[in-house]
């Protein structure tokens, strides 16, 4: 590099931050993450809306889960802004269910202890967190025994904790990292429509990782298409069918029109 590209680089004015448009909850700008010496991110914008599903798909590699782990905090960026309606990470409380749950909880703890662990750092009372408990068990419709250990409960049911105990501090944003992946079927189709339930209820934001793109679809207000390293956004595409979606919704024109444009934008990224 020659010195006087030192002197501009280091002198050139930093771009104003740009809002997003009205109703961006998560407005990113500029982010930027290099691994190896390679990026993966590179000077990348995106703005996530506010009370909406955003389900993330795009060809392995890509970073689908190093996006929302950086905006989430777990994975430092090399430079760029993330904004939670303008505030900063440290002033939003987020939720985030991981793909492995059984590293998620904590096994010296009884599952209720888990799930109001949040709330116990928060510094809530006994009776606030005994409230919010049961507003989450009757949410879940739980039937097994929460005083039990998360070693000796199902997969599904380790994971419906970890979910539980993401919503305990009524987060802004929840984070879901291929949460269905190492579910049975039917535990798929039961969390599957507990978080829509959730959803409907609160508006809390969501943006979910997926590997299943008609999981992606089904769940989403909007499905963010990513591009092959160095990542891209591919497309952004609407999906409004009505909610609560139903095994109705998998066979409408919507549905399957989303479906099929999804993949083509994946096929071609793949191909490239």
């Amino acid at each position: 590099m020659r010195p006087t590209d030192a002197f501009m680089r280091i002198d050139a004015p930093v771009p104003a931050f740009e809002p997003g448009p009205a109703g961006t909850h998560i407005t990113i700008r500029g982010l930027t993450k290099y691994f190896a010496g390679w990026p993966l991110y590179e000077n990348f914008n995106l703005d996530i809306p506010k009370s909406k599903i955003v389900s993330v798909f795009g060809p392995n590699g890509c970073g689908k889960s190093t996006l929302i782990n950086m905006i989430a905090g777990l994975v430092p960026i090399d430079s760029g802004e993330i904004l939670f309606d303008g505030k900063s990470l440290k002033e939003t409380r987020i939720g985030y269910v991981f793909q492995n749950y059984r590293e998620a909880l904590f096994p010296w703890l009884r599952t209720i202890d888990n799930i109001a662990y949040p709330l116990k750092l928060e510094g809530k009372s006994n009776a606030e967190i005994n409230r919010r408990m049961e507003e989450l068990v009757a949410s879940f419709d739980v039937k097994f025994d929460l005083n039990r250990y998360p070693y000796e409960l199902s997969g599904g049911q380790q994971q419906t904790a970890s979910i539980m105990r993401a919503l305990a501090p009524r987060p802004e944003v929840l984070f879901l990292d291929e949460p269905f992946s190492a579910l049975d079927f039917e535990m798929t189709l039961f969390i599957r429509e507990k978080l829509q339930e959730v959803f409907m209820q609160t508006g809390t934001t969501m943006m979910l990782v997926s590997h299943d793109l008609e999981e992606a679809v089904y769940l989403a207000d909007q499905v963010l298409l990513l591009t092959k390293r160095p990542t891209r956004i591919a497309e952004i595409l609407d999906y409004d069918d009505p909610r609560p979606r139903t095994i109705e919704t998998l066979s409408t024109p919507r549905f399957i029109e989303t479906k099929k444009h999804s993949l083509e934008i994946f096929q071609r990224e793949v191909r490239r």
